[in-house]
């Protein structure tokens, strides 16, 4: 197979002998953003001393995952999720209490009225209007039979939807 010839450079000359545009103050602004001295990174030692939060390392491949054969309490999740991130009890329960109040957040009246758990659900907080009182309607559960329906007041009740990885676990 035959190789490319290199070409020669342009000279100095042959740059300088051509007008140079304009700068616009976007260019000057971009050009002084990538001369500017950067400041030296600190060293990773000196990091991981400042950091008192220790991190647990991602996995490396996706976890086996067993059946548990009876319900655990919530004693249980906590001592299981603590075990397994190398946090503390008290740590994880401080993290899911923080969790309930960032939901309580989102759902909350004048508020966004929707939480994703990304992955996993989806919270959503649904306004019913309020129902009119009705006379003389067919009784479902008695064909023949008419009943009186009591008005109901405008309510909010709560939605939770699973999403894809939360249905994935269950097949």
């Amino acid at each position: 197979m035959p190789t490319k010839k290199a070409t020669p450079a342009k000279t100095n000359a042959a740059t300088k002998a051509k007008p140079k545009a304009k700068a616009t103050p976007r260019a000057a602004s971009r050009k002084a953003a990538t001369t500017a001295p950067k400041a030296p990174a600190p060293a990773t030692a000196a990091r991981a001393k400042a950091s008192p939060v220790k991190r647990a390392a991602p996995p490396a491949s996706p976890r086996k995952v067993t059946a548990l054969s009876s319900k655990l309490s919530k004693t249980q999740i906590l001592e299981e999720i603590a075990a397994n991130t190398e946090l503390s009890k008290k740590d994880v329960g401080a993290v899911l209490d923080e969790l309930g109040v960032v939901i309580e957040r989102h759902i909350k009246k004048r508020a966004v009225g929707e939480f994703t758990l990304p992955g996993l659900l989806k919270i959503k907080s649904v306004k019913k209007p309020a129902r009119r009182a009705r006379k003389n309607v067919p009784n479902p559960f008695k064909p023949g039979e008419l009943m009186d329906v009591a008005a109901k007041p405008a309510s909010v009740s709560v939605k939770i939807t699973p999403l894809k990885k939360l249905k994935e676990m269950a097949n």
